[in-house]
């Protein structure tokens, strides 16, 4: 945070300093007491009791109000700004502040591809630029506060994962991070307990047309079906379409696969680039183009781009390949599972294992709601059309996609549990040093975890 002192932000938000410094230098921000970690925080609270015994630890601090709060001791590090409207002035305080921020901020968001994207980026634009990112997946609702006052002086760019739980979210993060950049990298079917439909969830993705300023850079991927049901009429900025199948700016061809990544021909502005972008899978191509447009457009050289990608580290639990049961290799895709990234998993699953037994083992899908018998059905259509050779599912609804790829007649073998252990005693007596194996689900679930765990342990080929 660019250091203000209190007196500064007094001016600021229209308040009164009704007790302490007004030469307090303020370094943290914060609007809820379980968000105060350091000394020298500005608090914005709308409750008139507090702990104070929670508080005094990172004493010397000021807090904003407008009520009456009851101090019943002497407390020489504590300051008070009385204001009117606390909602107003803490609105004033955010839009000070991210006004006085003149850099590139990319929002990223999408229903699977979001993390890898934002760290794409990250790991680009850090090479020439001291950036801001949203660390990991870390993209709760709470964090916007803290990912804005991250920004200073000396940043010169910013890269946030912004997700969707439920409509307006994108709309909230904007409100605070007003980006000039806005990546939507896929629509799928996700968090239909709060978008309700599948039409709620496009509109709430397409809120970040609007959170982009008139002058704008919107990037969206022209391949998706469902991207491209998204109202852009009123969106008077830059739109920039990235793709492999379709007509873009930015256009991959001459893929191929390597033990190391994608190879891929860049299409851009009547040139072409050979790259590598580490990682397997179609969707990878996607998730590098996405990036590739947003740091070209805040100025990164392409031949420079196909340097640095080559240094790129995939992200833990995301397509990762390890050797483990019996040496068999298994792949490691258990952060996160909707019907989008299931399908992308499926597909690096086909083309690394031509030649051996391939075995998937899937997971629940979370956050259906209503849509849940739905989703987990589609889910089944899209692994019965795979090439694979065996299926287990672990969960009471993930074995809806069993039931709906045997009720499709596949030469798949189908097994459903509702735990880990059974799961793993039956792989241990079919998977073989040549076999591959995918277990895909979500981070949240402790039995795909679990079962993941087991799956990477090294074991002997006689046990």
């Amino acid at each position: 945070m660019k250091p203000l002192t209190t007196g500064y932000i007094q001016k600021i938000i229209s308040g009164k300093l009704v007790r302490g410094k007004d030469d307090l230098l303020i370094q943290h921000g914060a609007y809820r007491l379980k968000q105060v970690r350091h000394p020298n925080t500005i608090l914005f609270l709308q409750r008139k009791i507090i702990r104070w015994e929670r508080l005094k630890p990172y004493f010397p601090i000021t807090i904003v109000t407008d009520v009456e709060l009851v101090v019943n001791e002497q407390m020489d590090d504590l300051t008070i700004i009385k204001v009117d409207n606390l909602q107003e002035s803490y609105w004033k305080f955010i839009n000070y502040y991210r006004a006085s921020i003149n850099i590139p901020i990319i929002a990223v968001t999408g229903t699977s591809g979001k993390t890898t994207t934002k760290e794409m980026i990250r790991h680009l634009l850090s090479i020439q630029r001291k950036i801001v990112y949203t660390n990991s997946t870390n993209n709760s609702r709470t964090a916007h506060l803290t990912h804005l006052l991250m920004m200073d002086d000396t940043t010169e760019a910013a890269v946030f994962e912004t997700a969707v739980g439920a409509p307006g979210d994108i709309t909230n993060a904007a409100a605070y991070l007003k980006p000039t950049i806005g990546i939507i990298t896929n629509i799928g079917e996700h968090h239909l307990n709060y978008c309700k439909t599948l039409e709620g969830y496009i509109a709430a993705k397409g809120e970040m047309c609007t959170a982009l300023q008139s002058d704008g850079v919107l990037i969206i991927n022209a391949d998706d079906p469902n991207t491209k049901k998204l109202d852009l009429k009123n969106f008077s900025g830059k739109v920039i379409r990235v793709g492999i199948h379709s007509t873009s700016d930015f256009r991959a061809s001459d893929i191929s696969f390597s033990p190391t990544g994608m190879y891929l021909t860049l299409e851009y502005s009547k040139k072409k680039y050979r790259m590598l972008v580490p990682g397997l899978g179609e969707h990878q191509i996607y998730n590098a183009l996405a990036a590739i447009a947003a740091v070209h457009e805040v100025g990164m050289d392409i031949d420079d781009i196909a340097v640095h990608f080559r240094t790129f580290q995939t992200l833990n639990k995301q397509l990762q390949f390890v050797t483990g049961l019996k040496g068999a290799t298994i792949i490691d895709d258990t952060w996160s599972i909707t019907t989008t990234s299931l399908h992308a998993a499926l597909q690096v699953l086909q083309a690394v294992g031509t030649e051996q037994k391939k075995i998937a083992v899937i997971g629940t899908i979370t956050d259906l709601g209503s849509w849940g018998y739905t989703i987990h059905e589609r889910a089944g259509d899209i692994i019965a059309n795979s090439k694979i050779d065996v299926l287990l599912t672990i969960g009471k609804h993930a074995k809806i996609m069993a039931d709906t790829v045997s009720a499709k007649g596949t030469h798949i073998e189908v097994h459903s549990f509702n735990n880990h252990i059974l799961a793993y005693e039956l792989l241990k007596k079919i998977v073989t040093k040549d076999t591959i194996v995918l277990i895909k689900g979500d981070m949240l679930s402790e039995t795909i975890k679990k079962l993941a765990t087991l799956l990477r342990k090294r074991e002997q080929i006689d046990s």
